[in-house]
């Protein structure tokens, strides 16, 4: 069994599952797949990333520099892609039981 995501490695997979990104646009993708809950500082996300790169569910992508300064892009691989999707799945299963148990709830059954 794999152990589940944590929400910050799991929206920065997601937000890669739409292209390469660089660090600040992966922090401005977050934000807003998460509605404003989550807001990534530089120092979690570069971890994340390490770890993530490290664990083989990202790449780096290309490098550029803009206004002098180096943008680093990374990119989701197959690996990480599978990992996402199984973790959606995870998440679609957990939400459906939970939903399940509140019908029957409402219906005046045994929760």
């Amino acid at each position: 069994m794999t152990t589940p995501l944590r929400e910050p490695a799991f929206l920065i997979l997601t937000a890669l599952a739409g292209g390469p990104l660089h660090g600040y646009g992966l922090i401005s993708e977050v934000a807003e797949l998460s509605a404003g809950r989550l807001t990534l500082r530089p120092g979690t996300l570069y971890g994340a990333l390490d770890r993530l790169t490290e664990d083989g569910h990202v790449a780096p992508d290309h490098e550029e520099i803009v206004d002098g300064r180096l943008r680093r892009y990374y990119r989701l691989t197959d690996e990480g892609a599978a990992l996402l999707a199984a973790e959606a799945a995870r998440l679609r299963a957990n939400a459906e039981a939970a939903a399940t148990r509140l019908r029957m709830r409402l219906a005046g059954g045994t929760a």
